[in-house]
């Protein structure tokens, strides 16, 4: 039977799990895995040129999808929008059963060579649930959600990873404070613009940051986004 790219790379990674606490996401995984699975070792590196750095990020992707899945099949009606950013988070957390496999995807992704695509993973998860969630903004408040979102549930990822209390009722804590300062934030930003006093000096820096637009403003998710005038 021939096996498509997506059973390869879904095989190779049930396999990596098992190992990933011991070895990390190393060269020392994905061969073990590969011996694990059967697959040829040339097809698993075609399917997977990387190595276990795309296991890695194949793991990501599938907390990514669990989350989502969790979102939309949770009654969020009535919760307030802050409180729907919160739950969407602890669901991404709690898609990672096993701290220690998170632990070496974090020490994976702080070395500078791989320091790109753990920034690019984490911008991401923010990127669907903001999107899950219905974010509708085309201006450059998508980027600063998705910044903003990215500092918060990163920090809380770490702060995860060294709780011990029960059921991580600190790390909850933790997180709901990180979003209430982001609130706060955005009330301060708002009440600067509409303060007569310090708005004129806002005037230029509001113009070019109007002149952002989201990457799907170009129908591109592999674009930065552009700027210029609204079409």
């Amino acid at each position: 039977m021939t096996l498509s790219y997506e059973d390869v790379k879904e095989k190779m990674l049930d396999a990596a799990l098992a190992h990933v606490p011991f070895d990390g996401w190393t060269d020392a995984t994905f061969n073990a895995a590969a011996q694990d699975t059967g697959i040829e070792p040339a097809l698993a590196r075609a399917t997977l040129p990387r190595g276990a750095v795309d296991l890695a990020l194949a793991y990501h992707a599938r907390g990514d999808s669990e989350m989502i899945a969790r979102l939309e099949s949770s009654d969020l009606e009535g919760m307030r929008f802050r409180d729907k950013i919160a739950a969407a988070v602890r669901f991404r957390i709690e898609a990672a059963a096993d701290r220690e496999i998170v632990r070496r995807g974090v020490t994976l992704f702080s070395l500078p060579q791989y320091a790109p695509d753990g920034a690019r993973a984490i911008w991401n998860t923010c990127d669907l649930i903001w999107a899950t969630l219905g974010d509708t903004s085309e201006d450059y408040n998508w980027y600063t959600k998705r910044a903003t979102l990215s500092a918060v549930y990163s920090s809380t990822v770490l702060f995860w990873l060294g709780d011990d209390s029960e059921g991580h009722a600190r790390t909850w804590a933790f997180l709901d404070r990180r979003i209430d300062n982001v609130m706060q934030f955005e009330k301060l930003k708002a009440d600067v613009n509409k303060n007569p006093v310090l708005k004129p000096f806002m005037a230029g820096p509001n113009w070019l940051l109007s002149q952002l637009r989201a990457p799907r403003s170009q129908g591109s998710r592999d674009m930065p986004g552009r700027v210029g005038p609204r079409r």
